[in-house]
């Protein structure tokens, strides 16, 4: 049996890390006996001719699809797409949109055969087994599948207990070397469940109440098999890494009895770190953790029910500075109740705390207490245009705000960080900047110059060479895709050349003569292909 797992495309912008609920999917499909492929469009081109060229070569008989709630109708949009190429081909969808808005997923979309709620890796191969077996679904537990007309709800399924018992997530199917050109962390779980109950967050629902842990030496198999393929910064990204300080020391310990060397970030509340923890993390590699802090305001934090406060907020960020770990706070715009003294708090609140932060919108998911029990918040949901829950305007309104003012405190906000960019821009033309602030713009136009060469496929349609290019020092073929890329960019030449190259030498993409013609490709894992 053949499964093509996809991950359907997500903005570069919104810094993607490589699909790790994908790979843990392929990784349990690949433990039934399974002939696996990921197809990938976070970081490539997705149109339906490509994904049409791809099932002609794989011959796929199952089809799965993972969402988010943001882009859930492109995901829609790839499961139609396999159904006019093959109606016989089974599409599974799975992730958390999904999972809590099953039976309207099931219902607007029929080419939707059958969804899997929650954790699904105990769940896959009961469901291929049925697929191969040409058995019926009704004793697969954590699906929801259409049967003669209706919709079918097996139940949820039960967490899984021992994390340990699951495969390490099957990364070798995943183009690595894109993700190695994108500069992206890959991310990694070091357990699973939150024990808080925020009324805006899944986690809780997702993956329970109890946090279960994996242990440590597993964990760092996996860091070290992720360092094997030439990736060299992590992410973890537990919904709270901090929960258990014993873990934390655990892994800490262990990463530095094998005397693994790399750069490492976390997730954490402010109320789980300590001095000792946070040293311990740095020693190892860890230079940045983020908080969910929501809000400046104490009342809303309440409402919200996040169980942190403000001085808790001001400890950690302190104990960071301390140790040298760089700290970044987030926080949400349009929460309930939302007004425009809340958000002055937060806006004073941010600004006094010295560090890096930043908004984004509240967006109610599916699933989200906020959403589910809307009556009882001042707050009205305004769109289920699931596309615009990119927290990147706002989607709702309070009684004492409206989107219109929610997206005016954030631009005012950007407005203001945009001025402080530009002079960064200026000063890197003229010649007057810190190398450090040099070193960002650089970072920054290269990093733009790689979202267009992987969304829009520009290494595949520009590195078919003639043989008869002109000259170029590094190689005629090398020469006349620099060209081409800066024709269809519009780039730097030399930003152009100093990025291709460092990819070729690299080994991200390398040539090949085909017929007389040099074509240039991006390799799969550039250490192994």
């Amino acid at each position: 049996m053949r499964v093509a797992v996809i991950a359907p495309p997500y903005p570069l912008e919104e810094c993607p890390a490589p699909p790790l609920g994908v790979t843990y999917v392929a990784a349990a499909f690949e433990a039934a006996g399974v002939d696996v492929k990921i197809i990938d469009y976070i970081i490539s081109k997705y149109s339906r001719e490509k994904l049409i060229r791809e099932l002609d070569s794989f011959r796929p008989h199952i089809v799965g699809v993972t969402s988010v709630t943001m882009n859930f109708p492109v995901a829609v949009d790839i499961v139609r797409a396999v159904k006019v190429y093959d109606e016989s081909i089974l599409t599974v969808m799975g992730g958390p949109h999904v999972s809590f808005a099953a039976f309207s997923a099931l219902s607007a979309n029929p080419e939707i055969d059958v969804v899997v709620t929650g954790e699904g890796e105990r769940t896959i191969p009961e469901l291929a087994t049925c697929v191969a077996k040409k058995s019926g679904l009704g004793n697969v537990r954590g699906i929801v599948y259409r049967h003669n007309g209706a919709i079918v709800n097996t139940g949820w399924r039960e967490f899984i207990d021992d994390l340990d018992t699951l495969p390490l997530p099957a990364r070798h199917l995943l183009p690595l070397s894109r993700y190695q050109a994108l500069g992206y962390p890959i991310s990694i779980i070091t357990g699973r469940g939150c024990p808080y109950s925020c009324i805006f967050c899944l986690g809780r629902r997702m993956v329970g109440k109890k946090v279960r842990q994996r242990s440590a030496p597993l964990i760092v198999d996996e860091i070290e098999q992720i360092l094997s393929y030439g990736l060299n910064r992590i992410n973890i990204a537990d919904d709270l890494f901090t929960s258990s300080k014993k873990k934390v020391k655990e892994v800490c310990r262990e990463i530095h009895e094998r005397g693994l060397r790399f750069a490492w970030s976390a997730f954490a509340r402010v109320d789980t770190v300590d001095g000792e923890m946070l040293e311990l993390m740095r020693d190892t590699g860890c230079d940045s953790i983020s908080f969910g802090v929501e809000s400046g305001n104490r009342e809303m934090l309440k409402r919200i029910k996040k169980g942190i406060s403000l001085d808790g907020v001001r400890r950690a960020v302190k104990l960071c500075k301390e140790v040298g770990i760089t700290a970044h706070a987030s926080f949400m715009v349009g929460l309930p109740g939302e007004s425009h003294e809340t958000l002055s708090d937060t806006r004073e609140f941010a600004e006094s705390l010295g560090i890096m932060y930043g908004y984004h919108f509240f967006s109610p998911f599916p699933g989200t207490e906020a959403r589910e029990s809307v009556g009882r918040y001042d707050l009205e949901i305004l769109m289920n245009d699931w596309c615009r829950y990119d927290a990147n305007s706002a989607v709702v309104s309070t009684s004492k705000l409206s989107p219109e003012e929610m997206n005016e405190f954030v631009a005012s906000f950007d407005k203001e960080m945009q001025g402080l960019w530009e002079e960064k821009v200026k000063g890197y033309r003229e010649g007057t900047n810190l190398p450090e602030d040099d070193l960002r713009v650089k970072g920054h136009f290269r990093t733009q110059l790689v979202y267009k060469l992987l969304s829009e496929d520009l290494i595949e349609d520009s590195g078919e060479v003639p043989a008869d290019t002109p000259h170029c020092p590094l190689g005629e073929a090398f020469g006349a895709l620099v060209r081409r890329i800066v024709e269809r960019t519009g780039a730097d030449e030399n930003l152009v050349h100093e990025t291709i190259k460092s990819f070729a030498v690299s080994g991200y993409i390398k040539s090949r003569e085909i017929g007389g013609r040099t074509v240039w490709y991006w390799t799969h894992n550039n250490r192994t292909d």
